[in-house]
C-alpha cells in the first residue's frame, strides 16, 4: 500500500525530500526540460502571486520509498487546474501509482477549479510528430488519460509550433471532471492565455498568443473524438452508438418468492430488456464486484451482518416473514435470529430467504458500475436491478427492499461532487430521506402518492426537510391518490427547479413505472407518453445520470412504459443517434 500526500512548499526536511526527488525523475525522464527549468520547482512551490499561479507538488510514498510524483498549477483568479507533470519510478509503470496519483490530482481539481482540469499531451499523429517510438509513447499516455473523459480540443492553432523547425507540438486536453458541461469558448480562451501568458512567460511572443487565443472560435469547443475507448472504465462491452449503457444484475432470478400476490418478480427485468433492446437504447455491461464497504457506508454493520447471515442460514425454498416488532425496546434485540427479523424491517410482506441477499448484494455491484461508468464520462447509465431498494434504510429493509442501491451510488458518486437524488416511484423513497437527512452534500427528493393513502404511511409529508446540516436538503412532493401526466409534469417542475438551485455534478434517478395506469401498487394514471415527457424534462438537465431500477408491476405495459422513459431521456440529453 502507498499514500499520496500534498507537498506545498520545501521548508520541512520529507518536503525537501520530496521536492529532490521530483527533480530527480525530471532529470531522468524529460530531458528536454533545461536544468534551469528543474532548479524552478521550489520557488514555485513559494512564490505563487510571483508566477501567478499556486504550485502543489503531489508525491506517493510507500514507507520511505517515494514512487511517484505530479505537479498542478492552480489558476485560481481564471478558475482552472493545469497538470504540469506527472511521472512514477520506471520499474513501477503499470503499477496503479499513476492512476491513483492521476485521480488525487483531479479530486483536488474539482475542489477548487469549476472550469476542469487541463493540461499538454505531445500528439499521437504522424504529422505532428515524426519519430515512431515516440507516436507510441504519446499514444499511450492519451489512451490512458481517456480512460478518465480527457480528450484534446481540436479545430483550433494550439498545436501550431512556436518555430518553424519545433517538432511534436502539444494538444491542449480538458478533463470536465465527469461534470457533464460543455466547455464555452470565452473561458477556454482564457484558459489558453493564462497557459502561455504565465507558464511560458516569457517564451511566447504577443503575436503567438494572439494568434492561438483568437483560434478558440468554436462555442462550445470541440473535444476530439475517443479515439482508444470505447466501453468506458466500467468493463464493459457497451457498443458507443447506445446511449445508454445498461447494466443487468444477471442474479435478480434467483430471488423468486412465488406466493400468490407477490408481485415483484424476474419478469419484470425481462420485459423492460426486451424493449429497451428492440428500441436500440441499451448497451449492456457486464457488472464488477465490489466490496461491503459501499454498502456499510449507507446501512448500519448490523443490519448489514444480519441480512447477509439470516439469508444464508435459511433452508432452499424457505421464505422467513418478520411477525415480532420489538419496538418498546430496540436497544435489546431478541435472541432468536428469526424473530430479529421483525427488528430490522418496516413490514410483514417482505420475506427473508436464502437468496434475497445475493440478489440484493448483486444489485448494488450493478449500481456501483453504472455510477463508475458515469465517472469514466458515461453520461447515460441504467442499473436494471431487482429486487428495488428505495424502502430500504439505514438499518432496516422493507417494501421488496433489501439493500438500497441508489443511496449507495449516490454516496459513491458524492466523493467526487453534489449529488441530486431524484425518486419517481409511486411510493415514497423513505430508505432515501433516512440515509441522507442529515447531510447537505446529497439533495433528495421524492415525488409519491401522499402517506395519507399510500405505502410507507409513515414518512413521505412535506414538512420533512431534514435536519442539522441536511436542513432543506430533503424534499418531499406528495400527490393527491388521483393523478395524470399533466398533473405530475406540474410536480416534476418543482423538482427539476429544487435539482437546478442544489446545482449538483451527479444526478440519481431512482426510476419507478409504478405511476402508470393499470399498476397493482398504484393509483395514478400515466401512460406511455407522459414518461416520454418526463424522461425529457431529466436529460434536459444535462447532468450525468444514472438511473436506477424500482418499482413498476404492470408487466403488460412495463417494457413499453420503459422504452418511452429512456427515449425521452436520451433524446432530451442529446444522446439520440
Amino acid at each position: 500500500m502507498f499514500r499520496i500526500r500534498r507537498v506545498f512548499d520545501a521548508n520541512l526536511p520529507a518536503d525537501r525530500q520530496a521536492v529532490a526527488f521530483a527533480q530527480e525523475v525530471l532529470r531522468s525522464q524529460f530531458q528536454l526540460l533545461s536544468e534551469d527549468e528543474v532548479e524552478k520547482l521550489p520557488g514555485l512551490l513559494r512564490e505563487p502571486v510571483r508566477h501567478g499561479f499556486r504550485t502543489v507538488l503531489f508525491v506517493a510514498e510507500r514507507a520511505s520509498e517515494l514512487l511517484g510524483f505530479a505537479t498542478v498549477l492552480h489558476f485560481t483568479d481564471v478558475g482552472f487546474s493545469y497538470l504540469d507533470f506527472m511521472s512514477v519510478r520506471p520499474r513501477l509503470t503499470g503499477g496503479g501509482v499513476g492512476g491513483a496519483l492521476y485521480e488525487q490530482v483531479r479530486e483536488d481539481a474539482r475542489q477548487d477549479s469549476p472550469l476542469g482540469l487541463f493540461f499538454e499531451c505531445l500528439p499521437d499523429e504522424e504529422t505532428l510528430c515524426a519519430d515512431p517510438a515516440t507516436l507510441r509513447q504519446n499514444a499511450a499516455r492519451l489512451r490512458f488519460y481517456e480512460r478518465y473523459g480527457a480528450r484534446p480540443i481540436v479545430g483550433t492553432a494550439y498545436e501550431t509550433p512556436l518555430t518553424p523547425d519545433s517538432d511534436c507540438p502539444p494538444y491542449l486536453v480538458w478533463d470536465a471532471l465527469a461534470r457533464g458541461r460543455k466547455l464555452r469558448q470565452g473561458p477556454a480562451r482564457q484558459v489558453a492565455r493564462a497557459i502561455l501568458e504565465r507558464k511560458y512567460k516569457g517564451s511566447c511572443p504577443p503575436s503567438y498568443v494572439n494568434l492561438v487565443v483568437n483560434s478558440f472560435r468554436d462555442d462550445p469547443v470541440r473535444l476530439r473524438p475517443p479515439r482508444y475507448v470505447t466501453a468506458h472504465r466500467a468493463g464493459l462491452d457497451a457498443a458507443p452508438g447506445s446511449p445508454i449503457l445498461t447494466v443487468v444484475n444477471d442474479l435478480h432470478d434467483i430471488h423468486h418468492v412465488r406466493e400468490r400476490g407477490y408481485v415483484e418478480a424476474p419478469a419484470r427485468v425481462s420485459s423492460i430488456l426486451k424493449a429497451l433492446e428492440a428500441a436500440g437504447l441499451s448497451a449492456q455491461a457486464r457488472p464488477r464486484h465490489y466490496g461491503e464497504a459501499y454498502i456499510r457506508a449507507v446501512h448500519e454493520g448490523g443490519f448489514v451482518d444480519y441480512l447477509r447471515r439470516m439469508c444464508a442460514a435459511l433452508p432452499p425454498g424457505k421464505s422467513l416473514y418478520p411477525y415480532v416488532f420489538p419496538i418498546r425496546n430496540a436497544a435489546r434485540p431478541p435472541k432468536e435470529m428469526p424473530v430479529r427479523a421483525g427488528y430490522y424491517c418496516i413490514d410483514t410482506f417482505t420475506p427473508l430467504n436464502k437468496n434475497a441477499w445475493l440478489a440484493a448484494r448483486r444489485a448494488v455491484d450493478c449500481g456501483l458500475t453504472a455510477a463508475d461508468a458515469a465517472l469514466s464520462g458515461r453520461r447515460l447509465s441504467y442499473a436494471l436491478v431487482r429486487p428495488p431498494g428505495h424502502h430500504a434504510e439505514r438499518r432496516a429493509f422493507g417494501g421488496f427492499c433489501y439493500l438500497n442501491t441508489a443511496a449507495v451510488v449516490a454516496d459513491h458518486l458524492s466523493r467526487h461532487g453534489r449529488v441530486a437524488l431524484l425518486d419517481i416511484d409511486y411510493h415514497h423513497g423513505n430508505g432515501h430521506q433516512d440515509i441522507f437527512y442529515r447531510r447537505a452534500d446529497v439533495l433528495t427528493v421524492s415525488i409519491h402518492g401522499h402517506p395519507n393513502f399510500a405505502y410507507p404511511y409513515f414518512s413521505g409529508f412535506a414538512d420533512e426537510r431534514g435536519e442539522g446540516e441536511g436542513l432543506g436538503a430533503n424534499v418531499n412532493l406528495p400527490l393527491a391518490e388521483n393523478v395524470d401526466g399533466g398533473a405530475y409534469v406540474e410536480a416534476l417542475k418543482k423538482a427539476i427547479r429544487r435539482v437546478d438551485r442544489f446545482a449538483p455534478d451527479y444526478l440519481v434517478v431512482s426510476l419507478g413505472l409504478d405511476p402508470a395506469k393499470g399498476d397493482p401498487t398504484g393509483t395514478w394514471s400515466l401512460s406511455g407518453r407522459d414518461f416520454a415527457v418526463n424522461g425529457a424534462m431529466l436529460g434536459a438537465l444535462s447532468l450525468p445520470t444514472v438511473v436506477v431500477q424500482e418499482g413498476g408491476y404492470r408487466i403488460r405495459t412495463l417494457g413499453a412504459n420503459a422504452r418511452h422513459f429512456f427515449s425521452g431521456l436520451a433524446k432530451g440529453a442529446g444522446e439520440t443517434r
